[in-house]
Order: C-alpha cells, then sequence, then structure tokens
C-alpha cells in the first residue's frame, strides 16, 4: 500500500473476519504452514480435528463401495489436514495477519477500482471513499467484482460454478469417534459420488469436527437449474441415503450455509497481472474440485501474489512486466500446473452421455458380482462382468476413461 499510510490494508466486507466465508470445510496444513510456521503447536480453537482417515463413496439408491485410506503418517511432522469452521479460523488467522503488521477493517464494501493515467492505482469503497495503493491484490472470492471492475473477466455463468449448501450437525464427539472408528480428537473425511448427487456433476461429503459434522453438497449451478432441486431439497434426500443416515442419527441442525463456489478453473482464469492489479484465490478461478482443493491454492497464490509485491516494492516498480513474475512464481508452484492438468475434466464427463449414472451402477453392480455366492461357475460371473462393462460400448468407454488419466495419476 502507499508508503505513507500502512505497508498493507486487508478490507473486509463482513462484520468480522469469517462473516461472509463458508466452505466444507477441510484445510490443508503445509501451505499453512509456509505462512504460519508451527501453526498446530499452539493452544488454539480455530482448528477442529486433524485428518487421519480419508474415504470416498461411489453409491446407487442401494448400495455403496467404499475406498478408504487411514494412516497415522498423517500426523507425523505437518500434519496434513484440519477440518475446520471457517468463523473460528478466519477470526484466528485475521489476528495473524494483524500481528505481522496488516491493518485490517471490516464491514466495508469494494465497489470499484481507482484509475489514474489508465492504470489501476487503488479502490473506491460503496461509502465513496477512496483508497490508494502500489498494488491491489483481488482475492474478493468467486465472482470477483474487482476483477470484473477492472475489466478482467464478465460475470461467470452458471456453468462456471457450483453451488455449494452445507449443515453443521451437532453430535457429541464420543458418538463421532465411535460411528467413525476414531481414537481421540481424529478427524475423517467421507465424499460420496453417484446416486446422491442425481444425474447432476458434483458430490456430497461428510467431514467430522470436534462436537459437530459438517454435511454438505455441491454441484454445477447449470445442473441444479436444470433440474430445478434447490440445495436445500439435496441435502435432505442425502440425509437419508444408507449410507449417510446412520452415520448422523441423533445429530441437531445447529446452521446452514450456501455458497458459490468457482468451477471453471484454468479455461475459466482471467488475467492474473496487470499494472498495479493481481488476482489471486477464488477471484482467479482457483480451484481444484477433483482433488478437493480451494483453500490451499488460494494461501499459496496469496504468499505468491505478496512475495511478488514486496519484490516489486525494492524495484519501485509496479508495472506489469515487473508484476508479471507472480505469474512465474504460480507456474513453478503445483498451483498452475495442476489446474492445467485439470483442465477438461468436468467438460469431458459431462459430454459423455451418461456417465454419470452407468459407471456408480456398473461399479456396484460389479461388486455385487465379485461377492456374491449363488451357486454359479465363477466363469459365467466373469462373463456377466464382461458383458456389463462392454454394454458402454469400446470406443465410448476409452473415449470416457481418457480425460481421467491425469486425474488419477
Amino acid at each position: 500500500m502507499a508508503d505513507d499510510v500502512f505497508d498493507a490494508v486487508i478490507l473486509e466486507r463482513g462484520e468480522y473476519p469469517g462473516a461472509k466465508n463458508v466452505q466444507g470445510a477441510v484445510l490443508y496444513s503445509r501451505m499453512l504452514h509456509d505462512l504460519v510456521p508451527d501453526f498446530w503447536k499452539e493452544p488454539s480453537n480455530a482448528f477442529e480435528r486433524p485428518v487421519v482417515e480419508e474415504k470416498m463413496c461411489i453409491a446407487t439408491d442401494d448400495s455403496w463401495i467404499t475406498v478408504g485410506y487411514k494412516s497415522h503418517k498423517f500426523l507425523q511432522g505437518i500434519p496434513n489436514a484440519y477440518t475446520i469452521i471457517r468463523v473460528n479460523f478466519d477470526r484466528w488467522y485475521s489476528k495473524k495477519a494483524e500481528e505481522a503488521g496488516a491493518e485490517i477493517y471490516t464491514g466495508v464494501k469494494v465497489d470499484d477500482v481507482v484509475r489514474k493515467g489508465g492504470k489501476i492505482v487503488g479502490v473506491k469503497t460503496s461509502d465513496g471513499d477512496e483508497l490508494l495503493a502500489n498494488v491491489v491484490i483481488a482475492c474478493d472470492g468467486v465472482n470477483s467484482i474487482l476483477s470484473q471492475k477492472a475489466g478482467f473477466c464478465d460475470e461467470l455463468e452458471a456453468r462456471e460454478v457450483a453451488l455449494g449448501a452445507k449443515e453443521i450437525l451437532e453430535l457429541p464427539a464420543e458418538k463421532i469417534e465411535d460411528r467413525f472408528n476414531l481414537e481421540k480428537g481424529e478427524g475423517a473425511t467421507l465424499e460420496i459420488f453417484g446416486s446422491t448427487s442425481f444425474g447432476m456433476l458434483g458430490y456430497a461429503f461428510l467431514y467430522t469436527n470436534k462436537e459437530t459434522l459438517s454435511l454438505g453438497v455441491g454441484c454445477k449451478l447449470s445442473h441444479y437449474q436444470k433440474t430445478g432441486l434447490r440445495p436445500s431439497e439435496h441435502l435432505e434426500l442425502v440425509k437419508k441415503h444408507p449410507c449417510v443416515r446412520k452415520l448422523i442419527e441423533g445429530s441437531k441442525p445447529l446452521e446452514y450455509s450456501a455458497h458459490l463456489i468457482p468451477e471453471g478453473g484454468f479455461n475459466s482464469m482471467p488475467p492474473l497481472a496487470k499494472d498495479g492489479f493481481l488476482v489471486a484465490g477464488d477471484a482467479a478461478q482457483m480451484v481444484n474440485p477433483a482433488y478437493r482443493e480451494g483453500s490451499n491454492l488460494a494461501m499459496t497464490s496469496g504468499r505468491l501474489a505478496a512475495e511478488t509485491v514486496i519484490e516489486a516494492k525494492k524495484k519501485g516498480d509496479f508495472s506489469e512486466a515487473t508484476l508479471s513474475a507472480y505469474v512465474d512464481k504460480l507456474k513453478a508452484s503445483y498451483v498452475l500446473p495442476d489446474l492445467e492438468d485439470m483442465k477438461d475434466l468436468e467438460d469431458s464427463i459431462e459430454s459423455s452421455d451418461g456417465f454419470l449414472d452407468f459407471y456408480p451402477r456398473l461399479a456396484c453392480d460389479l461388486a455385487h458380482l465379485r461377492f456374491a455366492v449363488d451357486g454359479t461357475p465363477k466363469r459365467e460371473h466373469m462373463k456377466k462382468a464382461f458383458s456389463m462393462v462392454m454394454k458402454r460400448g469400446p470406443f465410448k468407454l476409452a473415449k470416457d476413461l481418457w480425460p481421467l488419466r491425469k486425474a488419477a495419476a
């Protein structure tokens, strides 16, 4: 920011940090450790449970296959991930920023950028105030107003965003640990794909907190529009699925929230650097839905943007030529390579007729055939299994599975 005012100012639209933020939420630790070293060693209510088990379910209406991995290696060194509740985490995180010297102003809505000589030199608030800066970093989330006002992008289309909704369900800690087979204080995650999304591109999730569960759904907004299913209704249907029902039995709903999630990824990214302006996190479409990653990309891109600004300040040069080093840093990190690898995955799935219905049913039918003991020779089971697979057709199978190679790598 301008030298005669503050080094850094953070503008928060909510009444307090976290008031406007919604997330599932799983937070990957290494990226936070890069910003707040050894954060997990200090007492704090910002974190719920360290995750020791991650599971995925492929479901039909009455069956499901569970694939998971559980290991206490996740707790060694830097813990791999924590479940969090954003309002608690964001308050803690904002205090860390203040301790580092940032000025935080809450209840401030930014409506526009300020230009001088064709260059962006600050922001304008809804109160008409102007805050001048050497560099503005747009981290205002999905459908970024700042990026639009800067001329970087238009309002996102329904196909470029998902709509996520979740409930916080109260449940005693001992019941959570018993139902998820956890030791005291440990956490687990569960994602469900297949029939629980009713033909829409998306999934349901269930995460363990200290004394609550986070149950949520997320699907393409364009698919919700097409089906007419409301996210709140979707949640109620997911609660009734047998793979969820017993895990949440007896829980008490505490809160409901919903939020748009950038889904366009690499193909919908705006320019990331111009004179006096950088874009990071959700505002830059930095979400990797194939791996359930978003907040880690936001933290890394925010850190790299800040490092770029520091370098630019040392040079006294805030031009696009200098600030474009931010893009180079993103390319050298995991952020842009991962997003580029996944850029066509969702389009490929959507364009493949019946993909979201056929494969979950196939997986469960094959599993049933594998474990059923019905007096039929196993060679007949194998023939039936082959017939099930080939019902899709060899060319369509190849077309379906080819885009998945990078996601499975």
